[in-house]
């Protein structure tokens, strides 16, 4: 199955939930959540009653959205933390916060994951000095993220910038709004990712 190509605000009516897919048209008072817009199709207003693997599958779907993952891409990053030792759910979760296309929506340098997925695929970002070129690099403490030294990137950069500094950077992350570089302090614990998601519950379907 290819990647969902169709209107990012039905994933978030269909999770109940702001995933922040449209940068900063999430944070507007039209926003389908603030509106409180039912979830997509003709039965959409009905609240079934699910079963706890119906549960388990929506927790796995609200979290591969949000980082906007196809399915075999997140199992893939499943099945290498679940080989390592240390809490499965929260490895996970570390995991997708450290890909790339993450670090560069988190610094603000795109308002979105998609965004920023372009972004770096059309060439305007380094890490450590080299051109990267693919989103899903999962990168390590110390890496730097550089906007290259071109106009048209920074230019695109600065128009997302101050408004997610406004927000606040996350603290594990360190930004230079003159360089239009950031780099990573530390992986960022469970409290400090905070995604409205109950991993367990992942892992539990992923170990069926």
């Amino acid at each position: 199955m290819g990647r969902y190509t169709g209107p990012s605000c039905k994933l978030c009516r269909r999770e109940g939930m702001k995933l922040f897919l449209k940068g900063d048209r999430c944070y507007m008072a039209k926003c389908p959540i603030e509106t409180g817009r039912p979830a997509p199709g003709m039965h959409g207003q009905r609240r079934s009653k699910l079963s706890d693997y119906g549960i388990q599958l929506r927790e796995k779907q609200r979290l591969r959205r949000m980082y906007g993952i196809q399915e075999s891409q997140f199992r893939l990053f499943f099945d290498r933390v679940a080989q390592k030792r240390g809490v499965t759910g929260e490895l996970l979760l570390q995991r997708l916060e450290m890909r790339l296309d993450n670090l560069v929506y988190r610094l603000g340098f795109s308002s979105s994951r998609k965004g920023a997925r372009m972004f770096i695929t059309h060439g305007h970002i380094e890490v450590n000095g080299d051109k990267a070129s693919i989103p899903s690099m999962v990168l390590k403490p110390g890496d730097t993220i550089r906007v290259l030294d071109k106009k048209e990137s920074r230019d695109y950069v600065s128009q997302y910038m101050e408004a997610a500094e406004s927000r606040g950077i996350q603290p594990w992350l360190s930004l230079s709004k003159q360089d239009f570089t950031g780099k990573i302090l530390h992986v960022p614990t469970r409290e400090e990712i905070n995604p409205i998601v109950n991993e367990q519950l992942i892992v539990e379907l992923y170990s069926k």
